[in-house]
């Protein structure tokens, strides 16, 4: 019997993120007027020049696939954007592509796929990627746009009768069943926005990971955005100030709730990608590896509450690898919303401002560009852990409709 294969990761970069500018806000964000398809080439261009730099010996020919990970796949988004991105990029025809949507977990989920192909000897060298345009399409695009051209759009009765809420909704259930302040919610979500900051001022070690990405339209002038634009400055200059401001806000979701914008994820549009191979290519092409895929797993859970699904897959990764959270080095649990965050801290007897957890922000400070956050926040991770040479690292994301996905990483000396 075959022996697997060990699937490692050879480079990560990401684009900044912009705000979004849709449903008629007044002031657009950075990649309004670019598309999806502009994002995720910069993405791919940027990391086949990051690999090549280190390699020039590197052919792209010999890329297997490219997975794409998109929530909603319609309109410039749609048409298996796996593929459009390869031929948007000007990767060889002969390397295939594919897109997947998992929600949120979409992104982690190309990586996870792309190193089991490699672990199943299915290819050397892959691609993972995730993109997501909330400008042009905000979550639920793709049930409004059937809705909108008069397709039917009826529920299984198990589905309907479920009750299923919004996101918002179920991270209000959160704060109640796990008896949340407030105060917790806001004074996470200031340290997440003073973690980003902090980031993009390394101004050298924040580049070795960020694709500028040029916009402008024929008639202007190219501007190239290099950094991220969300992260909120006064949350470092004065924090108090800002937290002054976060405690003003009035809750989005439930009258006299707690959720707020200021403890919510960023609606953003952004990019990001990843290559994996199996370690002997590395080790022939001269690569050193971020890291090592070391487990992987994923998890429903009841789908109401929906967002408590990645303690079950973390659970799993864990045991999977044979390490427990004191082990774990960083903690990349995805920042949809600050209450589920505070929720998988209680549950693993983590304190929320523990240094391991999103060392350089997460989503509440830089977004959540749904398909594209388990790939950009992966790339924040490895980053992290090579500059800081630590050995285990875990990411954490929930999804919508109840689904979790964990993923263990080894960075071996």
């Amino acid at each position: 019997m075959k022996q697997l294969s060990e699937a490692v990761v050879v480079e990560a970069v990401r684009t900044p993120t912009g705000r979004s500018g849709w449903k008629g806000m007044e002031k657009k964000g950075a990649f309004c007027d670019v598309s999806a398809q502009h994002l995720i080439a910069a993405a791919l261009e940027g990391l086949m020049e990051r690999v090549k730099a280190r390699c020039p010996r590197f052919d792209p020919l010999e890329v297997e696939d490219v997975a794409v990970g998109c929530n909603s796949q319609i309109g410039e988004q749609g048409l298996n954007i796996g593929r459009m991105a390869v031929i948007a990029a000007g990767l060889p025809d002969e390397v295939s592509g594919w897109a997947i949507n998992r929600y949120c977990n979409a992104g982690l989920q190309a990586i996870n796929s792309q190193a089991q192909a490699i672990m199943t000897g299915c290819g050397d060298i892959m691609i993972a990627a995730g993109v997501e345009h909330m400008s042009h399409y905000p979550m639920l695009s793709d049930l409004d746009a059937a809705l909108k051209s008069g397709y039917p759009a009826s529920f299984h009765r198990n589905v309907a009768k479920r009750g299923l809420v919004l996101m918002g909704v179920a991270a209000e259930m959160i704060g109640e069943k796990y008896k949340q302040p407030r105060e917790d919610m806001d004074r996470f979500s200031l340290w997440s926005q003073q973690k980003a900051v902090k980031a993009i001022r390394d101004e050298e070690w924040y580049k070795k990971r960020i694709v500028p990405v040029k916009v402008g339209k024929k008639d202007e002038t190219p501007v190239m955005v290099d950094k991220d634009e969300p992260p909120r400055a006064v949350a470092m200059d004065d924090p108090e100030a800002a937290y002054e401001r976060m405690r003003q806000l009035e809750p989005r979701f439930k009258e006299g709730g707690q959720v707020t914008a200021a403890n919510s994820s960023g609606i953003v549009d952004g990019a990001a990608a990843t290559m994996l191979m199996s370690r002997e290519k590395a080790e022939e092409l001269g690569l050193e590896p971020m890291v090592t895929i070391r487990s992987m797993a994923v998890a429903g859970d009841d789908p109401m509450i929906m967002l408590l699904a990645p303690v079950p897959a973390m659970k799993k990764a864990l045991a999977r690898a044979g390490l427990t959270m004191d082990d774990i080095e960083v903690w990349e649990p995805n920042e949809a919303f600050a209450s589920p965050v505070l929720a998988f801290c209680k549950e693993f007897g983590v304190a929320y401002d523990d240094p391991r957890i999103n060392p350089t922000g997460g989503a509440i400070a830089i977004g959540h560009p749904i398909g594209c956050t388990g790939v950009l926040y992966f790339t924040e991770m490895v980053h992290w852990m090579v500059r800081h040479n630590l050995r285990y690292g875990l990411q954490t994301l929930c999804g919508g409709g109840g689904v979790g996905i964990a993923t263990v990483v080894e960075r071996k000396s």
